[in-house]
């Protein structure tokens, strides 16, 4: 939503107090934990892959865990046959080995043709950048999580999930913590501008806006270690029906500082509708991040909590209440056994609160956030059909309950109970993600009941010796409840990892 002093008053008071402020900003297959992958700019390499993926249900639709928080690769319908095609690389571009190479160079491609009743070739990623240590420009599409959280067993950063295809963007951070006091104060950051290009059935021609800013406080190795940190999203500059001066939302230089900073716009600017000058210009989602982690012989644990800001409602802790709530256990030194539990991961979101069923500005009481929907951006916080953020706030077109005019989700009023699992079965790698959502619509238009919706899967990873050393993977999944339909499904997939 609009209004943003909840934004600028909570990160201030998070910083005086010395917040815990962190970040867990990692591309696919880097650990949360890997302190050599955090602190130390990462190794040359080159990693290619080729993928072949099938996916069968009982019903129509996929089941939610097959499909969420995949990058926006899997079809939500049904039966589908996937190949995938990719490559990673970063080279370094000072040979001399007797010098620490500085300057690095990286892209990557991937390429997605899936066969399904509604088949489709996407392109999740394509990149380039340079950079120059940790401090990295990278032109593209490319696979990125924001926000401090188990990206990898729990339910999807709130405002950044990877549930939705990577947006085109140029941003320009840095890739690693830097010590500001050595083994004391690191910190992170990016700065990033691109274009929510593609089919919309209400905006076009919009414009994001994303940065973030993260600290960690704490020796690399230490005992305990304190974290959390901002992001901050606007979708702004393009064309809607609603509340805009002949269509265009507001646009140019002249705008963009307060499209950065969320402040509202002075009185007299041009192009700017009366909307635009009470609230603020563009659709402002953000999260504020923090943690602790406690780094024990023989576990690893983070306690995690990211709080919610769409409107003004944190700024009078009216809607305190929402927000994603997690624990995750990392297991240390296990010994070499047929089975084993590796990781642990429990998470509590809560939207239910959204500062209460009132909005009126001008006082205390600022509710109906109205999460991932907008007034002027009714097709909201979503690309491609898919939001952005967590999945459990879900898009219209994914269940037959009432609508919400053409707002992107009829159902933002929700909490989930989730765990996730992993470890090691024999030779192989087991995960599973089990999670319970109690459902009840929008302020405006409320379900029937607490709709009570149960999704889990169980998957199964092994290497094989054929074609040289591929990976085998497999997966169950199922959704029983009156959210969607239930249905059963599976996922079998090969790949053939290629290193050079």
């Amino acid at each position: 939503m609009n209004s943003f002093r909840a934004f600028i008053l909570v990160a201030a008071l998070h910083f005086s107090f010395i917040s815990p402020i962190a970040y867990a900003f990692q591309q696919e297959l880097i650990e949360l934990n890997d302190e050599s992958s955090r602190d130390t700019i990462r190794s040359e390499y080159t990693k290619a892959w080729l993928e072949l993926a099938g996916y069968g249900s009982t019903s129509e639709r996929t089941p939610f865990w097959l499909h969420a928080n995949q990058w926006g690769i899997v079809p939500n319908s049904g039966h589908i046959a996937s190949l995938r095609l990719g490559i990673e690389a970063r080279k370094y571009l000072q040979k001399d080995s007797l010098l620490t190479p500085k300057w690095s160079a990286v892209y990557g491609a991937e390429l997605v043709a899936n066969g399904s009743r509604h088949s489709k070739f996407l392109v999740p990623q394509i990149y380039a950048g340079i950079a120059f240590k940790s401090f990295q420009l990278t032109l593209g599409r490319r696979k990125q999580y924001v926000g401090f959280n188990d990206h990898e067993l729990g339910t999807g950063a709130y405002m950044w999930s990877g549930n939705a295809l990577p947006i085109p963007r140029i941003q320009l951070g840095f890739e690693n913590y830097v010590p500001f006091i050595k083994n004391f104060l690191y910190f992170k950051g990016f700065y990033s501008d691109g274009f929510l290009n593609g089919p919309r059935p209400v905006t076009s021609e919009l414009k994001l806006h994303n940065k973030g800013l993260f600290v960690r406080i704490g020796r690399p190795t230490g005992l305990v270690q304190l974290h959390g940190g901002f992001n901050h999203a606007v979708q702004w500059g393009g064309r809607s029906p609603y509340f805009t001066e002949n269509g265009q939302m507001p646009k140019g230089i002249d705008k963009y500082w307060y499209v950065i900073s969320g402040f509202k716009p002075k009185k007299g600017i041009n192009g700017i509708s009366s909307f635009d000058a009470e609230n603020r210009i563009g659709n402002h989602v953000a999260s504020i991040d923090f943690g602790l982690e406690l780094n024990l012989k023989l576990v690893n644990i983070l306690f995690y909590r990211q709080n919610l800001i769409e409107d003004g409602s944190l700024f009078y802790l009216n809607n305190v209440k929402d927000g994603l709530n997690g624990i995750t256990f990392n297991m240390k030194n296990q010994e070499a056994r047929n089975f084993t539990l590796d990781k642990l991961t429990f998470e509590f979101l809560y939207t239910k609160s959204q500062g209460g069923s009132e909005a009126v500005d001008g006082n205390a009481i600022r509710g109906k956030d109205d999460y991932f929907n907008n007034a002027q951006v009714r097709d909201g916080w979503q690309y491609y059909g898919r939001a952005i953020g967590t999945p459990f706030i879900t898009p219209q077109s994914e269940n037959g309950w009432p609508r919400y005019a053409d707002f992107f989700t009829n159902n933002n009023r929700v909490w989930v109970v989730h765990s996730g699992l992993r470890g090691k079965l024999g030779g192989a790698i087991w995960t599973t993600k089990l999670s319970l959502s109690n459902n009840q619509g929008t302020y405006d238009v409320e379900l029937p009941a607490k709709i009570y919706q149960f999704s889990g899967v169980v998957g199964l990873e092994k290497q094989m010796d054929w074609l040289a050393g591929s990976v085998i993977r497999a997966a169950v999944s199922a959704d029983a409840g009156k959210l969607f339909d239930d249905a059963v499904g599976a996922m079998v997939s090969i790949r053939k990892n290629i290193r050079f």
